[in-house]
């Protein structure tokens, strides 16, 4: 360590003890009194509410590094339901609750457990689905090891586990914004480490997900994938955000769930907004739109030469 002066200074030592008994004593309560703890090393204020404002910026901070240093300029963002599930997870799920089913006809309990899990079985296949989209990301550009467009997704199971894993197949990193909840959770597991994230503020996991984007990938899901949804077409509605290519991968279930048709009918959104998004049934069709968006705006997503990641 380099020495800044050659003999101590006044501060180096503590008062000694024969110019008074108590220095010691005295000394020692200060410095073992919480005020005298460096502020980020203190764990009971960095959690308080006065430090909040302190929190939010280290919680945009320390991905914004670890990206920028990483060489991430643009991300494909995959957002859909936690609770979809794997093929052979989601039918071993039906199959036991068609034994209990059999065991209690009965049942009102029993017999709708069996119908959403027949349910989750069918939607399995937009599990694949997500894997093969991860996979095109994954290939994209000069390849796998190529961090320039990367895959983004929440970090967490159900399709955000199944893109992350497409690009994982493929040798790809991918990034995952994970956030911190009540209960305990898990990251899946095909997040590169090192690009693996936990938030403890929505609004700053929010602000990560759209500050690279480059396309915003959305599988059927429920709250959390409308509130990421929502949240970006209202951006783009209102001018607050440059628009980018939203896709709502399964057309059945998107028209199922939200008419957007009607809204426009009843004049509660323009005829303009309905150029916000994209409905399309394919992981695909979903890279192929985004692909073609990209080009026709001026802002093509890959360099000449460059694969598209559909080989």
């Amino acid at each position: 360590m380099k020495k800044f002066c050659s003999y101590r200074l006044p501060w180096q030592k503590p008062k000694a003890s024969r110019e008074d008994p108590e220095a010691s004593e005295l000394t020692e309560r200060v410095m073992n009194s919480p005020t005298y703890t460096l502020a980020e090393e203190d764990m009971e204020f960095m959690p308080s509410y006065e430090a909040r404002a302190v929190r939010l910026q280290l919680d945009y901070l320390k991905a914004e590094t670890v990206m920028k240093n990483t060489g991430v300029e643009h991300t494909i963002v995959v957002f859909g339901s936690a609770r979809i599930k794997e093929r052979k997870t989601a039918y071993e799920n039906m199959q036991k609750a068609l034994k209990k089913a059999e065991k209690n006809p009965s049942s009102k309990k029993a017999i709708k457990r069996l119908a959403i899990a027949e349910r989750v079985l069918e939607n399995s296949l937009y599990y694949d689905d997500a894997r093969n989209f991860g996979r095109f990301v994954g290939r994209c550009g000069s390849g796998p090891g190529d961090s320039r467009i990367m895959l983004m997704t929440g970090g967490g199971p159900g399709i955000m586990e199944a893109a992350n894993r497409g690009a994982h197949d493929v040798g790809a990193k991918s990034i995952g914004l994970n956030i911190k909840l009540p209960h305990e959770q898990f990251p899946n597991p095909y997040v590169s480490p090192e690009l693996c994230f936990q938030f403890r503020y929505f609004s700053m996991r929010k602000l990560h997900f759209f500050l690279r984007a480059k396309a915003l990938v959305v599988y059927p899901g429920g709250f959390g994938t409308f509130d990421e949804l929502f949240e970006i077409q209202t951006l783009v509605q209102t001018g607050k955000t440059e628009p980018i290519p939203v896709v709502m991968v399964g057309k059945e279930y998107w028209k199922k769930v939200i008419d957007f048709e009607l809204m426009r009918d009843e004049g509660l959104i323009a005829e303009e907004d309905m150029n916000i998004f994209r409905m399309v049934d394919s992981a695909e069709d979903a890279w192929r739109y985004i692909l073609r968006w990209h080009e026709k705006n001026g802002t093509p997503l890959l360099h000449r030469g460059e694969s598209d990641g559909m080989e």
